[in-house]
């Protein structure tokens, strides 16, 4: 049976701490591969600042070029709106309909995951994989969920966004080709 981890966020913009979070997962799962689906719209975040869709999925293509084991997907861009995860597992099941869907998700979305539509019908669909991050304490882990073991990472992409615009640099921080994208294109100034 494939093992495919599906990674979502607006990656406004992606950074080092969601690539170390998918390698970790894909290596500590045994993954095939791990699917980074940027959201056109998230339902319960409502971030300053966000960029148009189709610069945050060109920074997270350029992220994760040259490693064979990640993919993107434009899966809630096409569909546009708000994206709902329970909309895109249902989606991407039917593509892959005996795949086993590792949802890999940061403590700091933990504490909203009750909150996101038909949220018991996700358990069921997928294994949920749970980073811890800093700032973030992450209890008890519920039956049911796997706690991913990483080193921590204090990178946010609200900070980097904050960074650029006081001008200052972001180097080691997102990659080095999303840097360049950021700085060609005048992002977040």
């Amino acid at each position: 049976m494939k093992r495919i981890g599906l990674f979502g966020g607006s990656f406004n913009p992606i950074h080092l701490g969601h690539l170390m979070l998918a390698e970790q997962a894909y290596v500590s799962f045994d993954l095939e591969k791990i699917l980074f689906v940027p959201s056109h719209t998230t339902p319960l975040k409502k971030e300053e600042g966000l960029l148009e869709v189709r610069h945050r999925y060109q920074m997270v293509r350029l992220a994760v070029l040259g490693n064979p084991h990640f993919g993107v997907s434009d899966i809630e861009i096409r569909r546009g709106g708000t994206s709902y995860s329970i909309d895109t597992v249902r989606t991407l099941r039917k593509k892959w309909t005996e795949a086993a869907f590792y949802f890999l998700i940061g403590s700091d979305c933990f504490q909203t995951l009750y909150a996101w539509k038909e949220v018991e019908e996700l358990f069921r669909l997928c294994h949920f994989v749970i980073a811890q991050r800093p700032g973030f304490p992450l209890g008890p882990i519920p039956n049911g969920f796997r706690k991913l073991e990483m080193p921590q990472v204090d990178i946010s992409s609200r900070e980097l966004r904050e960074r650029i615009r006081k001008g200052f640099s972001i180097a080691y921080q997102v990659p080095k080709a999303v840097e360049q994208y950021i700085r060609r294109h005048k992002l977040y100034r």
